[in-house]
């Protein structure tokens, strides 16, 4: 009886230890799982909030890219237009003088008004109807001009190949080939607006003045009335 009774009590006990047993790594799993599945929301929130912050503050500094890199081909396509423009004026010293007989002719045959030839300049400007009376500083009527090309004439070459002793009198060496020069390929884009809609300004306004008189073509700018980005 003793031993059926003590048998009876170890059976007892172990069910209990199992219970028990049980019961511990039921309330472990079921702690853990909560506290994981906590964790886990908040960490959702928290790496939202920083994606957002950093969102934010990445958009302006992509926005400023933009803007800068705008402003270095408008640098760029200003230059090129201004370029133009300056080798536009340089080959028109000595063409289409007024008030004498050797209009179109290089400034070696007379022509130049006392004005020296820029060394640059391997051509004379012969089309003599792109200056009227109110064009006297002679850039270009427009920016098309520089697009469509003048026709022109070598400065100077004449006498220096054919030198002193040469067959040709003055008529023929003013009837040499006359030939079409561009400045410009084709019109720039203003970057800022995309389109080739550039503010005029003629030699005879200040940068203050509003509207193009027409009357030619001295410089330009951008039609964009946005601010450029400050460099800090």
């Amino acid at each position: 009886m003793n031993l059926i009774f003590k048998i009876q009590n170890l059976m007892f006990e172990t069910n209990n230890e199992g219970q028990e047993r049980s019961g511990k790594k039921s309330f472990l799993v079921s702690r853990c799982s909560s506290t994981a599945s906590g964790f886990t929301l908040l960490e959702l929130i928290i790496t939202l909030t920083v994606l957002a912050i950093l969102v934010m503050g990445t958009i302006p500094i992509a926005q400023n890219a933009v803007i800068r890199q705008r402003e270095m081909r408008l640098r760029e396509n200003l230059r090129t237009i201004r370029s133009a423009i300056d080798e536009f004026h340089r080959d028109t010293i000595g063409a289409c003088q007024q008030g004498g007989n050797n209009a179109g002719l290089p400034a070696s045959f007379g022509g130049g008004g006392g004005a020296p030839a820029d060394p640059r300049s391997r051509v004379v400007i012969a089309d003599c109807e792109l200056f009227d009376s109110e064009n006297l500083d002679r850039y270009p009527p427009d920016l098309e001009t520089l697009v469509d090309g003048v026709e022109v004439k070598a400065r100077g070459m004449n006498i220096q190949q054919n030198g002193a002793f040469s067959d040709k009198n003055a008529t023929e060496l003013n009837e040499e080939k006359e030939l079409k020069k561009v400045y410009l390929r084709e019109l720039p884009i203003d970057p800022m607006t995309g389109e080739a809609d550039w503010n005029l300004r003629s030699s005879y306004q200040t940068e203050d003045d509003g509207s193009w008189d027409e009357i030619n073509v001295f410089d330009v700018r951008s039609s964009s009335d946005g601010e450029g980005v400050k460099d800090e």
